[in-house]
């Protein structure tokens, strides 16, 4: 009896697990940094917050450039903070896992004109000793997941900031394109009623100029609007008042050469969070499969020191093992094998979906990047001068 005392004592302390100091925020900020050089913050306490909202109304006092709005984003949007305590959840699920069920304790207690029966027993689940690895690869797993999960919340969030800043400087830079041409049509429309009051031009050269003036409040209407809608949607990514935006005055320039869709490609793939999260899940429903299978006729077996008395109150206990352990009458675990199969292949075949449908993305999101990379080099060097 001692020496299975010793044997669990052991067993139980092998099998305590603990929290990270990071929370696995570092494994996070290892694949972020990969890819973007902003820093992800993970403010719990009220002094970390703080400081958080310190750092961002530094960045506010200036005219922020893109750097500085994801940098922004990634301190204080609440949904990627939200995202954030997903690692806490699934960390918590790794030392669960990682723990011994705790003993159970049993008593019956009977008397009968002076005599008892009494039972007493304590008595430990030791199947959870062979299951315990298993279940603790699985959650790892799971944990690893979540940590691609996250990392892929935070790169896109940063490419959603990115793209909205841009969206902003560039309605910015339209409504005031759009004012210089609301002034010059102003002045041509002007011009042209005074062409018209000295008999210089006729009715139709007159309402051609008033149709272009009135054409030009309406574009400078629009703008206006595309503006406050552009500012909208940054200040909901970046979670601060559109008041306290300032930005560049325009947008930089274009880069001199574009990339090949063979570097792009590969990179796109390599790279990819969203493909990594599926095959960790695929492999997690795989281990899952596995243990259900195991698992399927017998999943409790408690075991454990029992002591029994029968007669008078001073007699001595007898002492003996209590087991204890499910008997499978009803139910021969086919249901949940076959959950656990379903599972397992749907996982496959989504991730077989997954790969098939990125490399028709990558294609797309490539010629869309040459198309527009192709629109603002025709802007910059033909349309915008002729204008």
């Amino acid at each position: 009896m001692r020496l299975f005392a010793c044997i669990f004592a052991v067993l139980l302390l092998d099998g305590c697990a603990t929290f990270s100091k990071d929370g696995g925020l570092n494994d996070v900020k290892s694949v972020v940094q990969k890819h973007i050089k902003q820093e992800v913050v993970w403010p719990k306490s009220v002094d970390e917050q703080a400081l958080v909202s310190a750092s961002v109304q530094a960045l506010l006092a200036k005219p922020i450039s893109a750097d500085d709005a994801v940098q922004i984003a990634l301190l204080n949007n609440k949904s990627l903070q939200g995202s954030l305590y997903a690692l806490g959840i699934a960390e918590s699920d790794v030392v669960q896992a990682g723990r011994l069920p705790n003993p159970r304790f049993s008593m019956l207690y009977a008397r009968n004109n002076g005599d008892y029966k009494i039972e007493q027993a304590l008595t430990f689940n030791i199947f959870s000793l062979f299951t315990m690895p298993k279940m603790l690869e699985i959650e790892r797993q799971h944990f690893d997941k979540v940590k691609t999960e996250v990392a892929l919340s935070v790169l896109r969030l940063a490419f959603q900031t990115r793209v909205a800043y841009f969206n902003a400087v560039s309605a910015s830079q339209q409504l005031d394109y759009s004012l210089q041409v609301e002034k010059s049509a102003e002045a041509s429309a002007v011009l042209a009623k005074r062409m018209k009051h000295v008999g210089n031009w006729n009715h139709l050269e007159l309402a051609r100029e008033q149709s272009f003036y009135a054409d030009a409040v309406t574009a400078v209407l629009e703008a206006r609007n595309q503006r406050m809608l552009a500012y909208e949607a940054l200040s909901r990514l970046l979670g601060v008042s559109v008041d306290s935006l300032k930005l560049q005055s325009r947008l930089p320039d274009l880069p001199k050469t574009s990339v090949e869709l063979t570097k792009f490609e590969q990179g796109a793939f390599e790279q990819r969070l969203d493909l990594q999260a599926m095959r960790l899940e695929t492999q997690n429903l795989a281990n899952r499969l596995g243990l259900t299978k195991v698992t399927r006729y017998i999943n409790v077996v408690e075991i454990g020191p029992a002591r029994v008395l029968e007669g008078r109150r001073g007699d001595d206990y007898k002492k003996g093992l209590d087991l204890s352990f499910e008997l499978p009458l009803f139910d021969w675990g086919t249901a949940k094998v076959a959950r656990a199969e379903a599972s397992y292949m749907q996982a496959v075949n989504r991730t077989a979906q997954m790969l098939i449908d990125a490399q028709s993305e990558i294609r797309v999101a490539h010629r869309h990047y040459l198309t527009s990379y192709e629109i603002a080099k025709q802007y910059r060097d033909e349309i915008v001068p002729l204008r």
